[in-house]
């Protein structure tokens, strides 16, 4: 969701100062062909982090945010604020959160929930934890993803909250799929069941959301991800780990993390989380 997310704050001024990268140069091309002002080599990218006022970073898991935070905490100025909008464990953010302070580097932990979609669409719902005021200073960069912003407390709070979202989420498809499955081997239609469903007191936003692909007859219903299989058990894994480390079973999400990794053996890893739903009508068959 970085490029949405990085293609938003185009239209603060000054623009031109916004510059950015990546390691992989086909994602440097996507951004360059979006608008972006690539940076091309990493001498020029310690130069634009010696000069930034604000880094912000979109990473894939806990080593690319230790690494960026220690690259980040070697070149950047004391005084910038680095913003982080990862979805990594609590530990990692911590290990980042004692580099910047000893550097003089203010770190917000700016988690969000929503899709690629919802990123651009500038839809996000905006978690934050961090230094309180630099929470309020990068306000209007939030404006440019989305209109609700909640601040959390001065650690690792955000970080929490979003493994909290997502295991919601990923227990409502989990839910669906066992609803569902036991509704079609009773004759109930597939369609039909989709919109009560959705119109019944059950009917979240998450759930109206995958209707739109799903709640079409059997034979059209789409699988295309708004977040992959492995994506999602990326997140479990955190959960899981959060859950060990806080005490907490989390004995239902322990499950659904074995029906992802069934859904990776039976070919279906590049599809949306939500086939898990095909994960029980196979064992329903």
């Amino acid at each position: 969701m970085g490029l949405p997310m990085a293609q938003h704050l185009l239209a603060m001024q000054p623009a031109a100062e916004l510059r950015v990268f990546d390691l992989d140069e086909s994602r440097r091309f996507e951004a360059s062909s979006a608008g972006l002002n690539v940076i091309d080599s990493v001498l020029e990218l310690n130069k634009a982090l010696a000069l930034a006022e604000c880094v912000c970073s979109s990473l894939p898991h806990d080593g690319a945010l230790l690494s960026v935070g220690e690259w980040v905490a070697e070149h950047a100025k004391a005084g910038a604020l680095f913003l982080d909008t990862s979805t990594v464990s609590m530990q990692a953010s911590a290990q980042v959160a004692e580099l910047m302070s000893k550097r003089g580097v203010d770190y917000l932990r700016v988690t969000v929930s929503g899709n690629n979609h919802m990123a651009q669409e500038a839809k996000l719902t905006i978690m934050c934890s961090g230094p309180r005021t630099r929470f309020e200073s990068a306000k209007p960069i939030f404006d440019r993803w989305g209109s609700k912003h909640f601040y959390l407390g001065e650690g690792e709070q955000s970080r929490l909250m979003k493994l909290v979202v997502n295991l919601l989420i990923v227990q409502t498809s989990a839910m669906l799929a066992e609803g569902l499955t036991l509704g079609q081997k009773g004759g109930l239609d597939w369609a039909q069941m989709w919109q009560v469903i959705s119109e019944s007191a059950v009917g979240s936003p998450i759930i109206k959301a995958k209707s739109q692909q799903l709640g079409k007859p059997l034979d059209e219903r789409d699988f295309t991800p708004t977040f992959t299989v492995p994506q999602m058990l990326k997140d479990l894994s955190l959960m899981l780990d959060a859950g060990r480390a806080l005490h907490v079973p989390l004995m239902q999400t322990a499950m659904t993390e074995q029906w992802m990794h069934a859904a990776i053996a039976h070919g279906d890893a590049q599809e949306d989380y939500a086939t898990v739903i095909k994960v029980i009508e196979r064992m329903s068959q």
